[in-house]
């Protein structure tokens, strides 16, 4: 077995994403010695480091292809045989962030962006189609999946000529129009999950605003029926702190929930328009999801106060009243936090595309 041979084997089941530190180091110490022994003159050693970037850029293997072209600088413009696709053109078709991130740092780069497959499509023609499954599965949701679609087409619509934007493919379609053809169901399945976690998340905030406004008018220890002041304001110091706690809090917890229930409110109501899946939507459902876990805490916090204020004396049984009050609030926050996290990492973290690479090769 050739030395490609033994490259591609590598590329194929030695994936530098699931591989510790260690073999990753050795694995580029491999690919380097095997990709030097390409033949320019060799058309089979040509051949097979063509095949090779091919699976490469379906799997998202960019040492191989960096490493690849260095050695021989030909294989740069290497061409899928059955559907005429260029390395950047699958690495956007299999959603391989790594590799479509090298195009940044080609000198010749704007050569691909006039490339086209057999199918007439161009880099953003590819990007309007629906990603392959197993790619979309790891991301949650099929609304945060409709926003990683959305990423990709924005990415490689800005760096494409605006000429190139409207072009047609041989079925005269544009990327925009592939784009809403192949995302149709997952538009509609976006929308069903984001009313559905609003809705449920609008009860709670229901729930949680009608118990706090309730309290706000039946404070503990009752009014003084001389004045019409609360009584626990009128004892001592301890109990007055506690009773600012109490009102405070439960004020707190009203207006979050309130605020929540509008947000939901408005996302069940909402166009949900392709584009609105980028920001607008995940925005407001990480707002509605925060202003519900304030409201929660806030009334947890209103609960043990007004605990103490009634039963100061009996701490033994204050304590595991408030512990178990909170067993339900940290359990449903609990439950929510991947969820918040995943959107926030979606729609405000670093992405996934880096426009600063090296130039190369």
């Amino acid at each position: 077995m050739n030395t490609i041979d033994n490259c591609h084997m590598i590329s194929t089941n030695l994936g530098i994403k699931n591989t510790h530190e260690t073999k990753h180091k050795h694995y580029l110490e491999t690919i380097r010695v095997a990709c030097n022994a390409i033949s320019p003159t060799n058309k089979e050693d040509l051949e097979i480091a063509r095949d090779s970037l091919i699976i490469a850029a379906q799997q998202g293997n960019a040492d191989l292809i960096v490493e690849a072209i260095k050695a021989e600088f030909s294989l740069l413009w290497t061409r899928d045989k059955s559907t005429g696709s260029s390395i950047f053109h699958l690495s956007i078709k299999y959603r391989q962030a790594e590799v479509f991130n090298l195009i940044h740092g080609v000198i010749q780069k704007e050569r691909f962006f006039s490339f086209e497959d057999n199918d007439g499509n161009n880099m953003l023609h590819l990007a309007g189609m629906l990603a392959p499954s197993s790619y979309l599965k790891k991301v949650s949701g099929a609304a945060l999946q409709m926003q990683r679609e959305l990423q990709w087409f924005k990415e490689v619509e800005n760096i494409m000529p605006p000429m190139k934007r409207k072009s047609l493919n041989k079925y005269g379609m544009t990327p925009r129009e592939v784009f809403t053809r192949d995302h149709n169901d997952l538009v509609k399945q976006g929308e069903k999950w984001m009313k559905g976690t609003a809705t449920s998340c609008s009860l709670v905030a229901a729930l949680v605003a009608t118990i706090t406004f309730a309290a706000a008018f039946t404070v503990p220890g009752g009014n003084d029926q001389n004045n019409g002041y609360p009584i626990f304001l009128q004892k001592t110091f301890l109990d007055k702190k506690l009773f600012m706690i109490f009102i405070i809090s439960d004020a707190m917890s009203l207006f979050s929930s309130s605020t929540s229930l509008f947000i939901f409110l408005a996302l069940l109501t909402s166009r949900y328009a392709e584009d609105d899946f980028l920001t607008s939507l995940p925005t407001r459902l990480i707002i509605g999801l925060l202003t519900v876990f304030i409201s929660l805490i806030a009334m947890m916090i209103a609960f043990c106060a007004a605990l103490f204020l009634m039963i100061q004396a009996k701490t033994w049984i204050i304590i595991p009243a408030a512990l178990l009050a909170c067993v339900p609030l940290i359990l449903y926050i609990w439950l929510q936090i991947p969820l918040l996290a995943n959107m926030f990492k979606s729609t405000y973290m670093p992405s996934i595309f880096e426009r600063n690479a090296k130039s190369w090769p």
